[in-house]
């Protein structure tokens, strides 16, 4: 105090300066103030300095730094089972791992394993790009730590787009996939895939000799992967090889997602003369596979992949958006609908300074493989628009189902959904919850097919990123929307006529009905081998067949549309995230489902539990199938990562159960010494509900659908052997395989 009083004074009898004496005398009063209080006031004067945002970005940058720093010396410096003790102290003592248990056990190894990635789980590595992509020769674009996404995003599309005319590589590009087990074993840093599966095989003796991963390019068609890489060859090859080094033991196939769908087309391949398939023969599955373990497979397609090639809106395509968004990595567990709604302008306006959602569109439109995912069977399998399998479903937490709680769970379940509104889960489209909600009779549906695109549209300056909708004009946007309401089977009308050029790549690749007679030679043809529908399980009935995926998981169905305001550079559709109802299983314009999050459990389970299940006309030889389902149990804490005991798509590759489950079938073992089916969905219930033709057509068959012509048309209508059969006679020329096709040559 007596400083501050003595500058008080000083102030205050303070001479001018205009007054020279008065000069002197201050200097002399600063000589007599002690170093101590010229320092006091120096301090003080530092403390009035305004903080910079210069200091705020150094310090930031120093606390990232420390804190790095600190983590990365606790990692290395804390043992290794330091987590497990934590989770242990937590949650009481932690089970072996599968392949420890098993091990212990006795099991080792018996059958050599081919493991099939999904959909953009394999990396995919450059080999020859444009200027742009100058040091990445060999450096992976797809997979890993996805830098290039980041340091040249533009660039990153340009060599990730296929040509949009042939749907293989574009001129001065290539792009191609990485061999081996680290293909597919980590997605990204931290994020695994088949990793925990093929360490759990090591465990009990298996090595790169006794187990391999099909690495292929999954953004081409599947009969492309053979004419560009001649994967199918090497497939072939390689599992020949592994059998013979491996004492003619037989191997053990495990696809996962749409690996599933590859591998269907690889079997109907590899038997099939020279030079569309491999000419290994009709015996050629029956000597070499003992067993195909299905994960997660879609085999009739799923409702979501219509949402990704329609709007860019699905949960794969969030992969790649929420990477090119700079938000983080979330592979199929968040939806890039969720991100369009809560943030347009940040989609919108990103790091292409263009729009985000565009480039990937874009982009992903050039992948031919993402049509193998559309919903098969039509309005058969995934219902019209007042009927589904689905009718009655109700989310709720089931427990394992044994013999004495099996009917009182069915029975409290039938109780709540009786109490529940009917929903429309065949209407997989609709624009507008009250056209979600409305009976048929109610909606006025204006046919879109033929209607004249316009040329009046918005976003003229955007070519070089739009899609194909600046081709549709205000006018075929609009007629798209007074449809109203879309099924399975108008769903493929709907996006030939907003992707013209996408679907006509993917009708020469893949088609989407039901078989009326497998004999037709038509068939034989590769566009229907990944089609379970209109295809044929091999001539092996030794051979057995899983259809193992999660449940309990709220999975895409159906979608509430709307129209997008219009906008340069804009996607005139949207779901309408603002569509949720209490009473249905609506949320975020999103009707859900029972499945692993990404499959219904209608396309994972239905042909194994009927189309496939005894001697049918899909299963001529009567190979056995086997369901087995994983109740999705989330994790209990963080520190078990993301769950040992989870049904959810990507991540039921770490499910212990499942693991095990694999391993004893590699071991040895079959589907009766596992217990056969493992049900905990209404997938049977299902399955009744769908009115799909089994046996084959014997001849007396054959003749009464060529006197199909003198039946009443009423006949016609309720008869379905005459009613695929009118549908040929009467379209003939269609050849895309939706409607009719052509006709068979005992109607000839």
């Amino acid at each position: 105090m007596s400083l501050i009083r003595r500058r008080k004074q000083n102030e205050t009898s303070r001479p001018t300066r205009s007054d020279p004496s008065s000069i002197d005398k201050e200097d002399d009063n600063k000589k007599k103030i002690p170093a101590k209080d010229q320092n006091a006031e120096e301090i003080a004067l530092k403390k009035l300095r305004k903080w910079s945002c210069i200091d705020s970005c150094c310090w930031l940058i120093g606390s990232i730094c420390v804190t790095w720093w600190f983590l990365l010396f606790l990692y290395n410096a804390i043992p290794a089972s330091f987590n497990q003790y934590v989770t242990e102290a937590i949650t009481g003592p932690v089970p072996d791992p599968p392949g420890v248990k098993l091990k212990k056990e006795g099991l080792t190894v018996k059958h050599p394993v081919v493991f099939v990635p999904g959909i953009v789980t394999g990396g995919l590595e450059l080999w020859e790009g444009h200027q742009c992509a100058e040091g990445l020769f060999r450096k992976r674009l797809w997979g890993g730590t996805f830098g290039e996404v980041y340091k040249r995003p533009l660039c990153w599309v340009e060599h990730m787009s296929l040509d949009n005319e042939t749907g293989l590589d574009p001129s001065g590009i290539r792009v191609r996939p990485v061999s081996g087990l680290v293909a597919a074993d980590y997605f990204a840093p931290g994020y695994f895939v088949w990793a925990v599966l093929i360490a759990n095989l090591a465990r009990i003796g298996y090595e790169e000799k006794t187990m391999s991963m099909a690495a292929y390019d999954w953004r081409i068609s599947f009969q492309n992967t053979e004419v560009r890489d001649q994967t199918l060859s090497r497939i072939k090859s390689n599992i020949e090889l592994m059998v013979a080094t491996n004492g003619g033991n037989k191997a053990v196939i495990i696809p996962h997602s749409m690996g599933v769908l590859y591998f269907l087309h690889f079997m109907k391949w590899v038997e099939a003369p020279a030079p569309m398939g491999g000419g290994g023969g009709p015996d050629w599955c029956a000597k070499h596979i003992k067993t195909v373990m299905n994960i997660g497979g879609p085999f009739l397609g799923v409702p979501k992949a219509v949402g990704g090639l329609f709007s860019a809106e699905a949960k794969d395509i969030a992969v790649i958006s929420v990477r090119l968004s700079e938000v983080r990595l979330c592979s199929y567990a968040s939806s890039s609908y969720k991100y369009r709604a809560t943030a347009p302008g940040f989609l919108d306006n990103d790091i292409f300074r263009l729009q985000t959602l565009q480039h990937v569109m874009r982009m992903t439109r050039t992948w031919d493989s993402t049509m193998s995912m559309l919903p098969k069977g039509g309005d058969t399998i995934w219902g019209g628009l007042d009927w589904s399998p689905e009718e009655g479903y109700t989310p709720s937490k089931r427990k394992q189902r044994n013999n004495d709680t099996q009917i009182a769970n069915e029975d409290e379940s039938e109780v709540v959904a009786s109490q529940r509104k009917h929903v429309n889960f065949g209407r997989i489209i609709s624009f507008g919850k009250d056209i979600a909600e409305a009976p048929s009779s109610q909606i006025d549906m204006i046919d879109f097919r033929g209607a004249v695109k316009g040329n009046s549209v918005a976003n003229n300056t955007c070519r070089d990123v739009w899609t194909e909708y600046h081709e549709m004009g205000y006018e075929g946007i609009k007629a798209v929307a007074e449809y109203k309401a879309y099924t399975a089977e108008s769903i493929l009308d709907l996006l030939h006529f907003v992707a013209p050029k996408l679907m006509a790549r993917g009708s020469a690749h893949f088609s989407y009905g039901i078989a009326d007679n497998l004999d037709d030679p038509k068939y034989r043809h590769y566009k229907y081998w990944s089609n379970p529908l209109e295809t044929t399980l091999p001539n092996a009935p030794d051979m057995e067949i899983f259809s193992m995926y999660g449940v309990g998981i709220p999975t895409e169905r159906a979608y509430v549309y709307k129209l997008t305001p219009s906008a340069d550079c804009y996607i005139p559709f949207q779901i309408d995230t603002s569509a949720d109802d209490d009473d249905t299983p609506l949320k975020d314009g999103v009707y859900a489902v029972d499945g692993d999050e990404t499959v219904p459990v209608l396309s994972a389970g239905f042909m194994c539990a009927k189309g496939w299940r005894g001697k049918t006309r899909f299963n001529p030889s009567g190979i056995r199938t086997y369901l087995r389902e994983y109740e999705h149990s989330p994790p209990a804490n963080l520190l078990e990562g993301r769950g040992t005991q989870s049904g959810a798509h990507v991540d039921i590759m770490g499910n212990f159960q499942l693991i095990e489950d694999i391993i004893r079938v590699a071991a040895g073992a079959r589907g009766e010494d596992l217990g056969g089916d493992q049900v905990h969905s209404d997938i049977f219930k299902m399955s009744e509900k769908i009115n799909l033709q089994l046996a084959a057509l014997e001849l007396k068959d054959k003749i009464d659908l060529v006197e199909m012509a003198f039946c009443p048309p009423v006949h016609i209508r309720s008869c379905q052997i005459c009613w695929h059969a009118w549908r040929h006679a009467r379209f003939p020329t269609n050849v895309d395989g939706r409607i009719g096709g052509q006709m068979p040559d005992f109607m000839v």
